[in-house]
């Protein structure tokens, strides 16, 4: 009887201890940039976009673990142009802020303005109109104390801190270097948050790739000198005891404090399949953090980031699934995406189905006709039946930039599988098809993607299979993750599901 209720005794442990952790990635795909804020006991985040359109998805949480997209926050030209955007430019790091009623949302769109920022009174917005900033660099971010408003981001490679008038994006103090970081390359992603009398500074530094990391600093005023932590960097799974973990590039976080008076850091990394390379882009992770009164904070308790973490967690809310797409809802929901701004003519709902008019190849990157949505999972399918008009070309592309993407698609009668990789472009295989509808199905694990037709539904057949690792960061370039969705070139396409 002992050994039974030891072993209950045991089960019951282990599913108390299971059920307070958690995986990550707390928002799966290309998610980078992760920034946070809390009103009440609800969470609000938002991602870099690059050169997708709309800019910096919001999303809603109430346990930092569980995340619904609840819009965007850029929905008009007006406030973000993307003309010439390709995936190393357009929307970069953005903040989200709260303060005295008002949500606020600061970024840099790279190549079309630079720095500034909009509000709303809701986080589903609408949001303002853009107020531009002087400072310039990149990853810009907001602290309020006081009635004043200070802006901090990385001009001349290093952290710089001025006072704005937030209304007017009128600069109101010279800007002043805070901190240059702890010596590696790329000092940006800054943060400014107050505890027990310290002002403390959260940067990136070491790049993007396998050894980013973040590093602190603090100092009494606000304009400093800042001290570094003796025991930077404050997280990198770039070391002796992360190296051999598959999430790697750790960086680039935000602080935020539930309401239980817990300390959390949400940030960017990537996990690597097939060897080294990822191909789903920056994801948003999250760690626990220990942060004593006076002390500095310690993430993770010093240990690298897995995809299973074991802490203890907020009490956990799940949140509604996405809704199944749907045309004749006459929309596609806030996590369907385009290249550049669209020109919203060329996409027409016409019942069950989506018309598609073609503006160009998807390889010259000038507002082509696209709309998909980020890859999240490692393993799943995408499929469309797809009528291209005469001389029109129409399927689905797994898109990473401009110069790296698989399109399966349909033209004048063939269906056909092509690889565009920097200067390589080329038909993998074409097959001649006998009907004026096509159904085609993409499936996809963490080493291939799986390219099959068919006419009738049922029965399938292939063109053959194409590695991941090739529309890989390390390998195509871009600063995003896998997109898949629906493109027409040189005519109207329909679609239907």
């Amino acid at each position: 009887m002992s050994k039974i209720l030891s072993l209950l005794l045991f089960m019951i442990i282990s599913e108390s201890s299971f059920a307070q952790g958690y995986r990550n990635p707390i928002i799966s795909g290309y998610h980078p940039d992760p920034s946070v804020c809390r009103v009440g006991s609800d969470f609000y985040l938002v991602n870099s976009s690059f050169q997708y359109f709309p800019g910096v998805p919001v999303f809603h949480s109430n346990d930092l673990i569980n995340w619904e997209q609840i819009g965007n926050v850029l929905t008009r030209d007006s406030q973000l142009s993307l003309k010439g955007a390709s995936s190393w430019l357009g929307i970069y790091a953005p903040t989200i802020r709260y303060n005295d009623g008002t949500y606020y949302m600061i970024t840099t769109n790279v190549g079309n303005g630079g720095n500034f920022l909009v509000t709303a009174t809701s986080p589903n917005g609408p949001w303002s109109e853009p107020v531009w900033l002087s400072q310039q660099g990149i990853d810009p971010s907001l602290y309020f104390e006081d009635g004043k408003v200070y802006m901090c981001s990385n001009p001349d490679d290093a952290i710089w801190l001025s006072e704005i008038d937030a209304k007017t994006g009128k600069q109101l103090s010279k800007s002043r270097m805070l901190w240059q970081g702890d010596g590696g390359r790329y000092p940006e992603g800054p943060h400014i948050y107050k505890k027990d009398g310290y002002y403390y500074l959260l940067i990136s530094e070491g790049g993007t790739e396998i050894a980013h990391h973040l590093t602190i600093a603090r100092s009494r005023n606000i304009y400093g000198p800042y001290e570094s932590d003796p025991d930077n960097p404050l997280l990198t799974n770039c070391s002796r005891k992360g190296q051999n973990m598959q999430i790697q590039g750790t960086g680039h976080g935000d602080f935020v404090q539930a309401k239980d008076g817990s300390w959390w850091l949400v940030f960017l990394a990537y996990r690597n399949f097939g060897g080294s390379y990822h191909h789903l882009g920056r994801e948003t992770y999250l760690a626990p953090v220990e942060w004593k009164k006076g002390e500095w904070p310690v993430v993770n308790g010093g240990n690298p980031i897995d995809t299973l973490m074991n802490a203890t967690t907020l009490t956990k809310h799940k949140m509604p699934h996405a809704q199944p797409l749907d045309f004749s809802r006459g929309d596609l929901g806030p996590e369907y995406i385009h290249i550049q701004n669209p020109i919203l003519e060329n996409y027409i709902f016409k019942g069950n189905k989506l018309v598609l008019k073609g503006h160009g190849s998807l390889s010259v990157n000038n507002q082509p006709t696209f709309v998909g949505k980020r890859q999240e999972q490692v393993c799943g399918s995408v499929e469309f039946r797809v009528y291209p008009k005469h001389n029109a070309e129409g399927g689905i592309s797994v898109y990473q930039i401009n110069d790296g993407h698989y399109d399966l698609f349909v033209k004048d009668g063939r269906v056909s599988l092509r690889c565009k990789l920097k200067n390589i472009d080329y038909i993998v295989k074409s097959d001649k098809i006998w009907s004026e509808w096509m159904n085609l199905r993409i499936s996809y694990n963490d080493k291939m993607y799986k390219f099959e037709y068919s006419d009738d539904g049922t029965s399938y057949k292939s063109l053959g299979e194409l590695n991941c690792s090739l529309l890989s960061s390390e390998v195509a370039g871009g600063f995003t993750g896998v997109v898949i969705g629906m493109y027409a070139d040189g005519g109207d396409v329909e679609f239907a599901q």
